[in-house]
């Protein structure tokens, strides 16, 4: 059994405005994130992590949208790593794989889900990734250049990130005893010595952070739509 925790207790303040509802080809965001995984033959169980006055329209949007693997919709925490920490614990028992995705994430597919599934039982730990194809500098607090940054071997980390429970759990039952900080599940998992397999993605697979990411999300859903007429 394999669970899916969505993380959507973001406070986008960057955006300006809640992220997560705004509307994206026609839908929510956080409605295309959902759906992947719902369509996605490898997921068994959908678990969405949020901010606690969010869940009414949440749960409003799962039954209009008729949801039928998503389980539980739970209060997050203060930080992204508390609402993570939350949703482990509400994972069944049964449930060997736990993959954690960003509820901001909506351009991934079923497929890159099943992909990173396949690698993360072979391996135990796998995230989807992609290269850094910029020129990469170092910069003070007044962003003046202080160095290069050699950019081979550097990968962007995207979600989902998938992982054998009992790692996973390890991993984050040792960042909140020792009340560190992470900002993904890769950084706390290599916190206890475990090694994460990397798979390529080469597809649009962004975080919607600022308003203009709407705009090109629109476009890669309309680009998709227009090649599988």
């Amino acid at each position: 059994m394999t669970t899916a925790i969505i993380v959507a207790a973001g406070s986008s303040r960057r955006m300006g405005f809640d992220k997560l509802f705004a509307k994206l080809d026609g839908k929510p965001v956080i409605s295309h994130s959902i759906t992947a995984f719902e369509k996605c033959p490898d997921i068994d169980d959908i678990i969405i992590v949020t901010k606690r006055d969010t869940i009414p329209e949440l749960k409003k949007l799962i039954a209009k949208e008729k949801f039928a693997k998503v389980s539980k919709v739970i209060t997050g925490g203060a930080e992204r790593h508390l609402s993570v920490w939350r949703g482990l614990k509400s994972v069944r028992a049964d449930s060997q794989f736990v993959a954690i995705h960003d509820g901001a994430r909506p351009l991934t597919t079923p497929q890159l889900i099943s992909e990173c599934i396949e690698l993360a039982r072979e391996t135990g730990a796998a995230c989807c990734a992609s290269q850094v194809p910029d020129t990469i500098k170092r910069a003070d607090d007044q962003q003046v250049v202080r160095e290069s940054v050699e950019r081979s071997g550097l990968w962007s980390m995207q979600t989902p990130q998938i992982f054998c429970t009992p790692i996973i759990l390890q991993a984050y039952a040792h960042v909140i005893q020792s009340k560190e900080l992470v900002t993904d599940e890769v950084s706390a998992v290599q916190r206890v010595g475990k090694k994460i397999s990397l798979l390529r993605n080469d597809e649009w697979n962004f975080k919607i952070t600022l308003p203009r990411d709407l705009e090109l999300a629109e476009h890669v859903l309309a680009t998709r739509k227009k090649n599988h007429q």
